[in-house]
């Protein structure tokens, strides 16, 4: 027998770390995540969970074999589906009372007023190698004032960076405007993780294929990363809790049982971040 559905019931675990008026403005919040993939799927599932009431989600791409190690929504059901429309179907079996507006040809720059639409938070989970979208999103987000949150999977570990309204921009930390693309992919790859974590247990780099945009992954890291970012929503979403914001980062590795806290003034052009983009190129065999 279906038990029907009731908002307060299904999120009453939630109380004692969140108040009842709390929780009634998760209700009321919009969050945008632009990518569904990777960690997107697992965030807005997290987010779901946590009582959200309303989401914005944008994702271009349909399900294929290839993710299955990863990805929230990937089944053998579901190739060849559309991860907007899967993921959309779950968060909606988790509160069939949320709100979605679906973007199934992702974010562009014609769609971008439409897309951040009385948004209260982005949460990044555009595939790494997104590069255009990317800037143009957290371009965005900075201009109109929208809290941004990115958590990176790297390894087994989860690599976060805030981008708050007044704060310093993701241009500003990452330093990647009209650079080519392997350029930029090694400014992020520092820049999302300049403590470096992850580096110490890969055990085959030429997986690692820049060039080719393909890179190793683990399912811990994607989960982790939804961790990570629900906590970050809930204390932005509920002015609550210290928020820690670029050129601040925090990188957790599960695989190493490590915690570090970063701050790199300048972002990638502290002296500490461009010694470590020079080595990392070397190491890629990029120079």
């Amino acid at each position: 027998m279906v038990q029907a559905f009731d908002y307060d019931q299904a999120f009453s675990r939630n109380l004692g770390w969140v108040r009842d008026a709390e929780q009634s403005r998760l209700r009321q919040a919009r969050v945008a995540i632009a990518g569904l993939g990777g960690v997107g799927g697992f965030h807005l599932l997290t987010l779901a969970r946590l009582g959200i009431g309303h989401f914005t989600i944008a994702d271009l791409d349909v399900f294929e074999v290839a993710n299955f190690n990863r990805q929230a929504g990937a089944s053998q059901a579901t190739v060849g589906r559309a991860k907007v429309e899967v993921l959309a179907e779950m968060a909606r079996d988790i509160n069939p009372e949320c709100q979605l507006a679906l973007f199934p040809a992702g974010v562009s720059k014609d769609n971008l007023d439409e897309f951040f639409q009385g948004v209260d938070l982005y949460v990044d989970g555009l595939d790494f190698f997104a590069f255009e979208a990317r800037e143009r999103v957290f371009a965005y987000c900075a201009e109109h004032r929208i809290p941004a949150i990115t958590v990176a999977p790297l390894g087994m570990s989860a690599a976060l960076l805030n981008f708050l309204p007044g704060g310093m921009t993701f241009e500003e930390y990452f330093q990647v405007a009209g650079l080519p693309d392997l350029e930029k992919a090694v400014r992020f790859l520092v820049g999302l993780a300049p403590a470096l974590l992850h580096r110490h247990y890969l055990v085959d780099q030429t997986r690692v294929d820049l060039k080719s945009r393909r890179g190793p992954s683990t399912p811990m890291a994607c989960m982790l990363c939804a961790g990570v970012a629900g906590s970050e929503a809930l204390k932005l979403l509920l002015d609550r809790g210290r928020v820690l914001a670029a050129p601040h980062g925090v990188q957790f590795d599960a695989y190493r049982n490590k915690l570090a806290r970063t701050w790199r003034p300048g972002g990638n052009r502290n002296p500490i971040n461009r010694l470590a983009i020079a080595i990392a190129r070397h190491q890629l065999k990029l120079d």
